[in-house]
């Protein structure tokens, strides 16, 4: 239960300091990555989406065994991302270092889905006693 309470408890974390910036950033990333974000609606719907879901990692962090299920759409959430980077890498849509980040997704995916596996003896015991 550690692991799962340390492993979600650096993604949410890590997640708010890299995704919390970009509401500052519309413009940068239009200049930097041409062309200029024609929908921002998207955008901050995107950044948006993305911070709540930090703050579930956080929520999960607290008590893995309770949140348990949570940890599947957070698994979900890490790979549609990352899968998503890896496809768009192959077509020569986004860079190498937008490729890299996606990568932290694809651990934090990893990571979590064996924060599933070794809650689920917990998780077990907990729901026998009630």
């Amino acid at each position: 239960m550690k692991f799962a309470r340390v492993v979600f408890l650096i993604a949410g974390l890590y997640g708010l300091v890299i995704l919390a910036p970009g509401y500052f950033l519309e413009q940068a990333v239009g200049r930097d990555n041409p062309p200029a974000i024609t929908h921002p609606e998207f955008f901050y719907g995107f950044l948006g989406v993305a911070l709540a879901w930090q703050i579930a990692f956080l929520i999960i962090a607290q008590n893995p065994v309770r949140f348990r299920p949570l940890m599947i759409p957070s698994i979900i959430e890490k790979l549609t991302y990352s899968g998503a980077v890896i496809v768009l890498l192959k077509q020569h849509r986004v860079s190498m270092s937008t490729f890299e980040l996606g990568l932290a997704d694809l651990v934090f995916a990893i990571l979590f889905a064996l924060s599933f596996v070794k809650t689920r003896r917990s998780a077990l015991e907990s729901s026998s006693t009630v």
